[in-house]
């Protein structure tokens, strides 16, 4: 196997960010101002270069707008998870990715393991999860998922579902997904799958005999620098992370430096759907890495495969592990249909076009309080189309 090419690093050139995206960067100045989500980083990448990185907004919302302050909402007293709460975002501050960790950590890990030989996309499921087959209904069609099924969202297992509610322990919750019943045939129906990823991320750990966290550290992160890309982030800095939700019914406290998902957390923080923590500038390192042929970690072949929308079932907008533009799109109106992307529920995204040579990464904290605010949904799409509106056209 020919190992993947160096690949030239991705040079800083945002000096002129603020005047040549002025009307992008008020657009996400007016989101927050009308309490779309309190906090928003972005970084964007264009022809090899880093032409905006950006920081606005607070942790949480201003205390003059009426909204309780963080240390208000602390469960506990002089709580070191709410210090600083206040704080501005800088370039540096990390976010909870959410599901961009099924695309940053998860998808390309795949891929890695698929370039070693080490992974079959059509082999089944079951021969290397036979847990997966025990389930009390011995469904037949259990035997039918496959890795790549896994991948486009097409096994038939359920969207989600909230085995937290039911599992104390890492060993229970997997248990519960390896026999949670099918709710389709599989590849007959694209439906978007966390507990497909949690059950990929088992089998990906089985074939690489390593951890989802320590083998992304080595063989992803690091040679692509990504310093401040993590799961379970030290617990001396994530008073410098902003919060993402006001848990009053399951953990009862403040989320803020440990995963908001609720099965990432009975995970042990460590999942292949989400737990992952980054700034938008590592995430800027990754989208550089897939538009140049996947280098320094990946082959170009590899990344053509898995970044292609695939063909069954009929009409998905899915590609393996990654999604592709679908009509009306979160990646706005004018990425190519090469374009290939994904969002996080913490209002988190990652949308990367080849015909453009262009990335945009776009990361908040929209679900702080609560997950109610769906605002992001008009936001983000507008926001990219701004951001592209005052590229050069040549």
């Amino acid at each position: 196997m020919t190992a993947p090419e160096s690949s030239s690093p991705l040079l800083h050139a945002f000096d002129e960010k603020d005047k040549v995206f002025a009307s992008a960067f008020l657009i996400l100045q007016e989101a927050i101002a009308q309490r779309a989500f309190p906090a928003a980083s972005i970084a964007v990448t264009h022809r090899g270069r880093l032409v905006a990185r950006k920081a606005l907004g607070r942790f949480v919302y201003d205390d003059d707008s009426g909204a309780p302050s963080l240390a208000s909402f602390a469960t506990e007293p002089a709580s070191s998870l709410s210090k600083g709460g206040d704080c501005e975002v800088n370039a540096s501050t990390l976010f909870d990715l959410a599901s961009l960790t099924k695309v940053v950590a998860t998808t390309p890990m795949t891929m890695l393991l698929y370039e070693r030989g080490l992974l079959d996309l059509d082999a089944p499921l079951a021969a290397i999860v036979p847990e997966f087959t025990t389930d009390p209904q011995k469904d037949p069609r259990r035997h039918e998922v496959t890795l790549r099924t896994l991948l486009a969202h097409s096994s038939g297992l359920p969207a989600y579902e909230r085995l937290f509610l039911k599992a104390r322990t890492r060993a229970e919750l997997l248990q519960a997904a390896f026999t949670i019943p099918l709710a389709a045939d599989p590849a007959t129906r694209a439906e978007y799958s966390d507990i497909g990823f949690i059950i990929l991320g088992v089998a990906l750990e089985r074939l690489a005999d390593e951890s989802l966290d320590r083998f992304c550290q080595r063989e992803i992160f690091a040679p692509l620098a990504m310093t401040n890309t993590t799961f379970n982030p030290p617990a001396e800095i994530r008073a410098q992370i902003p919060p993402t939700a006001n848990d009053q019914t399951f953990r009862r406290r403040i989320i803020q430096g440990e995963v908001q998902d609720e099965n990432a957390s009975v995970l042990g923080g460590v999942a292949a759907h989400a737990g992952l923590f980054s700034t938008a500038a590592d995430l800027a390192k990754v989208a550089h890495a897939m538009l140049n042929g996947g280098r320094p970690i990946l082959r170009h072949e590899t990344v053509s495969l898995f970044t292609r929308r695939q063909p069954v079932p009929p009409g998905t907008s899915r590609a393996l592990g990654w999604d592709t533009p679908s009509s009306p799109s979160q990646s706005g109106k004018y990425f190519s249909p090469h374009s290939f992307g994904h969002l996080g529920y913490t209002g988190t995204s990652l949308w990367i076009d080849p015909a453009r040579q262009l990335s945009i990464t776009l990361l908040t904290n929209r679900t702080w309080p609560d997950c109610s605010n769906q605002a992001i949904k008009k936001i983000r799409p507008k926001f990219h189309d701004a951001v592209i509106e005052a590229l050069p056209k040549t």
